[in-house]
């Protein structure tokens, strides 16, 4: 998929049913190019339903859309930013960075999530935006058994902020 337009020309807006599938294309290409050595713990089409059944209906999603194609997903539960994933082609533009301010826009309270802790590049862009790791796992409690990292974003001024 090739991206073209500025990032203004990307919106975002809450996500509908009719988004579910391209949601779940995202995360599945996500997925693969961010972790290729961590095992998926649900096949493509366990995804593609996951999306349609619990995802849309149970949490608040938004979706950055160019020219009609979704290029990434937000989900939020009531206080986890629980999925962030941008297509491949989509990254690098702004997408990530403009999630993360919705997310807290929308939280404002604070937030908290979990990444692998092989996934670097994500580690990296959690803390850039300020959120801290609170808690290091070996695995054993989530479906791939890969060590996750637990982070925490507070906002500035409230008990356990960092100011930075």
């Amino acid at each position: 998929m090739e991206i073209r337009g500025s990032n203004t020309d990307i919106e975002l807006r809450r996500a509908n049913h009719a988004d579910a599938i391209p949601m779940a294309e995202v995360w599945l290409r996500s997925f693969a190019d961010a972790l290729p050595n961590v095992r998926r713990a649900h096949t493509e089409a366990e995804v593609r339903t996951w999306f349609s059944d619990v995802v849309l209906p149970r949490y608040e999603s938004w979706v950055a859309v160019a020219d009609s194609a979704v290029l990434g997903l937000l989900v939020l539960g009531e206080a986890e930013l629980e999925q962030l994933y941008l297509d491949p082609a989509g990254r690098g533009q702004g997408i990530g960075d403009r999630f993360v301010e919705l997310a807290k826009q929308r939280r404002p309270n604070g937030l908290g999530l979990w990444t692998f802790q092989v996934n670097t590049p994500a580690r990296r862009f959690y803390e850039r935006h300020g959120f801290v790791p609170v808690e290091h796992t070996d695995g054993a409690e989530n479906e791939e058994r890969e060590p996750a990292v637990r982070y925490r974003w507070r906002p500035t001024g409230s008990p356990g902020s960092t100011v930075r």
